[in-house]
């Protein structure tokens, strides 16, 4: 048989044959793999459907065709289906939902802001519990795109709030919220979620109104409003406006009876730091100074604020981890705030109309040091005696999530109707807390992935 580039024209018809048969049967095998993984990956792609459009286009698109509820005067769309809270999602959503949540193969703190033709599970007109600076809509806020994002998490689907689900998992509980006013903003986006499956009624609260407690009388379910926004003693010479008579006195090593007192009482427990440790203050140990925060004008040494804030975790973690009660206690990160131009007493601004995109935008250097002391001392405390802290000590990261919602905050729009009298009028914005409804709710669908799909 001749060698080389024609030897395939010198060999008998059987081996031809033999050899067209193998070329067949692989290739029969190539189309059977091939057609699997079509069908495979097709069959599990309802979580990543697109959605065409920006969100604004989006919700004008869904106001028109009538799918959006709650904006005003839409009207339902009878071929969806609606959720016990009553707003209307997907039909795929809806399938996602029934699947079982498996937090060990996602990460539900690492993701991005994905357009949600669906809209918010409740409006300020459904939800009396808005207080005032977080009514957006009511304030005049005349754009609504912030209101049709969604939280896609990498790996792994939230579903939307099930305010049935969670009252019936938390029948004959008690909860509460202790921190400052972003705890407070926190607990109104609970409370108004919670409101579409029974209307709670308020049973206590403070001189002030910032600690409260609301029942939900049919599941004998309490949440509480616990106002501690430093969650240690505290000398607090500071108004509602944030202007300061004198400086604020921290004792880093005596816990608020304010919450400590009735923590007991509670089955979970969420807790947060926040922005307050960022003011001016005087630092004491065993009643006894050791440090300011930020005083040039005393003769005090200063304190790092990582050193304080340090300590200060460590206080708080100490005394859930030794205490005899072992609710489940939530820790929520540090929340960034969206200030530009200037920070909120000169001037700062946050006018964007749309989620950052990945990467787009860093955070502020204070902001990355607080939480990264707030992971630190998670971690050493969650670790330190085994699988007991573990279980009754969870993360909520919500940093990240939030860090990309710039367009989500009230804004000039945290007073009635701020530019009714003058178009160009200089008015103070909040880039801090949360339009409601909006992107803190997420914070309360990842709270109830955490406690019920474990």
């Amino acid at each position: 048989m001749v060698k080389g580039r024609m030897g395939w024209d010198w060999e008998p018809w059987s081996v031809h044959q033999r050899k067209s048969n193998h070329v067949v049967v692989k290739l029969l095998v190539f189309v059977i793999l091939v057609g699997l993984i079509f069908r495979f990956l097709f069959s599990h792609s309802t979580d990543f459907q697109a959605v065409p459009g920006s969100p604004v286009a989006v919700a004008e698109i869904a106001a028109a065709a009538g799918e959006v509820v709650g904006l005003g005067d839409a009207k339902p769309q009878t071929d969806l289906p609606s959720t016990d809270a009553g707003a209307l999602v997907p039909k795929s959503a809806l399938d996602v939902e029934e699947q079982v949540s498996q937090q060990d193969k996602c990460d539900l703190f690492t993701g991005e802001w994905i357009p949600n033709p669906s809209g918010p599970l409740y409006t300020n007109e459904s939800c009396r519990f808005i207080e005032p600076p977080q009514n957006c809509m009511k304030n005049g806020r005349p754009d609504v795109g912030y209101l049709f994002w969604r939280w896609k998490p990498h790996g792994c689907h939230v579903p939307p709030f099930n305010a049935t689900k969670f009252l019936k998992t938390m029948q004959n509980k008690s909860w509460a919220l202790v921190g400052d006013s972003i705890l407070r903003n926190h607990a109104q986006s609970l409370i108004c979620l919670l409101s579409k499956a029974e209307d709670p009624v308020e049973v206590y609260h403070d001189d002030q109104y910032k600690s409260r407690r609301w029942h939900f009388p049919s599941h004998n379910f309490t949440l509480s409003l616990v106002w501690s926004p430093f969650l240690i003693k505290a000398e607090i010479f500071e108004n509602d406006d944030g202007e300061s008579k004198s400086e604020n006195r921290l004792h880093v090593d005596t816990l608020d009876k304010k919450w400590t007192s009735q923590y007991n009482s509670f089955d979970y427990i969420v807790i947060s730091g926040g922005q307050w440790f960022l003011k001016t203050a005087i630092y004491l140990e065993n009643n006894t100074v050791i440090g300011c925060h930020y005083c040039p004008k005393l003769n005090i040494s200063e304190l790092s604020l990582e050193s304080a804030y340090s300590k200060i975790l460590n206080s708080v973690f100490g005394f859930v981890t030794t205490s005899k009660h072992k609710p489940v206690v939530i820790y929520r990160t540090w929340t960034p705030d969206h200030f530009e131009y200037g920070e909120w007493f000169s001037g700062g601004k946050c006018n964007r109309t749309s989620p950052y995109k990945i990467r787009e935008f860093n955070g502020k250097d204070v902001d990355r040091v607080m939480r990264k002391i707030e992971l630190e001392e998670f971690d050493r405390v969650a670790t330190a005696d085994g699988s007991e802290n573990e279980s009754n000590l969870k993360l909520l990261d919500t940093y990240q999530l939030s860090l990309l919602r710039p367009d989500a905050h009230p804004g000039p729009y945290r007073t009635f109707h701020p530019f009714d009298k003058n178009k160009i009028a200089k008015v103070q914005n909040d880039c801090l807390h949360w339009c409601l409804p909006g992107t803190i709710d997420t914070w309360n669908e990842l709270t109830m992935e955490l406690i019920t799909n474990e």
